[in-house]
């Protein structure tokens, strides 16, 4: 029986056309107890600035990440404690669709088109195949 080897996901999979990465990168800082995967769709906790996995309703306790404004760019693990990373913050950048990763509670089409919506606000545009 032969064997089947799966290959972990590269930043290619991910990013498929980007403006100028000076420009649309920046060091954000993810919000402690959750290991994050590459292409996380984050939105920024007003209260303390940290980024969150964006829910598709306001959450108690990470109230303003409803609005998907980044997306990771490596996977980080954030599970001890508050970490820094590097997210697409700014476009213009074209995304794989398929790569991106959405918090739990979006969980239809409707919302996810939503999330495409406010990732789109900012310059970043997810396409179906690139």
């Amino acid at each position: 029986m032969p064997t089947v080897l799966t290959a972990p996901s590269v930043l290619g999979d991910l990013v498929k056309r980007e403006f100028d990465r000076d420009y649309t990168r920046e060091t954000v800082t993810l919000r402690a107890g959750t290991a994050y995967p590459m292409g996380a769709v984050l939105g920024r906790v007003t209260a303390d600035g940290t980024y969150a996995l964006s829910p598709a309703v306001v959450t108690v306790g990470i109230e303003g990440a409803e609005l998907a404004s980044a997306v990771l760019l490596n996977t980080t693990d954030a599970t001890a404690g508050n970490t820094e990373a590097v997210v697409l913050a700014r476009g213009p950048v074209v995304l794989a669709d398929a790569a991106l990763v959405m918090d739990a509670s979006v969980d239809d089409a409707t919302k996810r088109a939503a999330k495409l919506a406010e990732l789109a606000a900012h310059g970043l545009v997810a396409r179906l195949a690139v």
